[in-house]
């Protein structure tokens, strides 16, 4: 059984539609009234499998920041997203969309055939406000320029934002797995650009 979207369509259709719009500009808010009553998870699904995909360098900047604003209002359990009214009318060149859209709409397929409504009560309530202030925290890495640090962040944000999606709270659960391995390849980055400063400090005081 699939999740309810615009239509009862699944969202990677809503997706594929969005990829041919011929449109030179879309706005935000455009987008936000596309994915309908699923917006807010639905957004964050799409821009986090756009961070994960191996995009241009700075993409999951531009892609990170709309995170940013949307995965707190996951937090506190906002029944839509919100944004300020002049990035509702910014516009985006939908030239700039078509391609990663476009190389999302295979994953979208293949996450929602795996996916349906099971153990919804990992995803309701107080479920849904820890995936969301990790989704918060994973969001704030993505706008960090951190080399390789984007996918398994951009990965979490996504599999919990299908996990809502669906309904799923077996894919909630592979989410925190995703969470647990983000932390751990975070932590380990850390250590090694310490180490790497604390080498090259010793090497500047030598000389």
């Amino acid at each position: 059984m699939a999740a309810q979207y615009p239509n009862d369509r699944p969202l990677s259709e809503v997706v594929r539609e969005l990829s041919e719009v011929e449109a030179p500009t879309i706005t935000l808010g455009e987008l936000i009234s596309a994915f309908g009553a699923s917006a807010l998870a639905g957004l964050l699904l799409v821009f986090g499998l756009a961070c994960a995909l191996p995009l241009p360098p700075g993409s999951t900047t531009v892609f990170g920041l709309p995170l940013v604003l949307l995965a707190p209002q996951l937090m506190l359990n906002s029944p839509a997203p919100w944004l300020p009214q002049r990035l509702r009318e910014r516009p985006i060149a939908t030239a700039a969309l078509k391609s990663p859209f476009a190389r999302l709409i295979p994953w979208l397929q293949r996450m929602e055939a795996v996916s349906r409504p099971r153990l919804t009560f990992v995803v309701n309530g107080p479920g849904r406000r820890l995936m969301g202030l990790l989704c918060t925290v994973f969001s704030l890495v993505l706008i960090l320029p951190i080399p390789l640090g984007n996918i398994l962040p951009a990965a979490t944000v996504s599999v919990f934002s299908l996990a809502l999606i669906q309904r799923d709270g077996v894919i909630a659960i592979a989410g925190y797995a995703f969470a647990a391995a983000s932390v751990g390849a975070l932590m380990l980055a850390a250590n090694l650009i310490t180490a790497m400063l604390r080498t090259a400090l010793s090497a500047l005081s030598l000389t």
